[in-house]
């Protein structure tokens, strides 16, 4: 199996996936993006609920345990309980024959119920910008050339990235698993783990601020091709920290994510 240099993934069976470039995160040169086998596993637990009609992703929780190595990884879900309106399942992501991260995901089945005309606190807020008014932008991780960066298209609607508080606007450049179209709830797992990057308050070049997990609340289907994170990164002083993102689609609010950080100093470069 051959990795294909614009997609995230190609796929051999369904459950083996060989990584690309394109998941190459900022923290290690051979380590992917959390985002990407994030979404991976949420195709997965999809695919696992959809014949029983349960349509919505509620919920995706990501235990990182590991880096996750860019190469051959491995997918296996189970369904732990199947209700009438909801579906509990835990997904095991494998890479170089070690676990590297656990899931857990609700799934619910969807009915239409539109909201009540003057229902308090809706229509739920916009986000800051509409896309079509935000500057392209790249995000440009220190000492990285190619990976997630190419992966997506952003465009800034808020603040800067890594100066405090920022929104920026998430588009997939290439497909998630070659030959398919990305679901909506994919393109938002591939997103929302960006929330403690763009929002990085601390410099890059002096300090990690790894995110040790990472849950994904929705309230509904996400339309179109763009999601917006509105992120703000808060730090304990402490080595720890969290990161939360309100999301947004180009016709509203749609959820929260939120990340646990390690904050660390880096070592000290040697004296040249």
């Amino acid at each position: 199996m051959t990795a294909h240099r614009h997609c995230a993934y190609t796929s051999q069976d369904g459950r083996l996936f060989l990584a690309g470039s394109l998941t190459r995160g900022p923290w290690h040169p051979e380590h992917q993006h959390a985002g990407p086998p994030s979404a991976l596993v949420c195709r997965a637990i999809e695919h696992a609920a959809a014949p029983q009609g349960l349509t919505h992703l509620g919920r995706l929780t990501g235990n990182l345990l590991r880096p996750v190595p860019i190469g051959e990884c491995r997918v296996e879900v189970t369904p732990d309980y199947i209700g009438r309106n909801a579906g509990h399942y835990s997904a095991r992501l494998f890479a170089d024959g070690k676990e590297v991260a656990r899931f857990t995901a609700l799934m619910q089945r969807e009915d239409d119920l539109p909201v009540p005309a003057g229902t308090p606190g809706h229509p739920l807020p916009m986000a800051p910008r509409p896309v079509s008014e935000c500057p392209p932008c790249h995000m440009p991780f220190p000492g990285l050339h190619g990976g997630y960066g190419d992966l997506i298209e952003n465009r800034l609607a808020e603040g800067r990235y890594f100066d405090g508080p920022c929104a920026a606007w998430f588009r997939l450049r290439h497909p998630l698993v070659a030959g398919e179209a990305p679901s909506p709830y994919q393109r938002v797992a591939v997103a929302a783990d960006s929330g403690n990057g763009i929002s990085a308050a601390l410099d890059f070049a002096h300090y990690s601020f790894v995110n040790c997990d990472l849950t994904v609340n929705l309230l509904r289907r996400p339309l179109g091709e763009w999601i917006c994170l509105r992120s703000r990164s808060l730090l304990g002083g402490n080595g720890c920290g969290v990161a939360e993102s309100a999301l947004y689609d180009e016709s509203g609010l749609i959820g929260r994510a939120t990340q646990t950080l390690a904050v660390r100093r880096r070592p000290a470069s040697p004296p040249a």
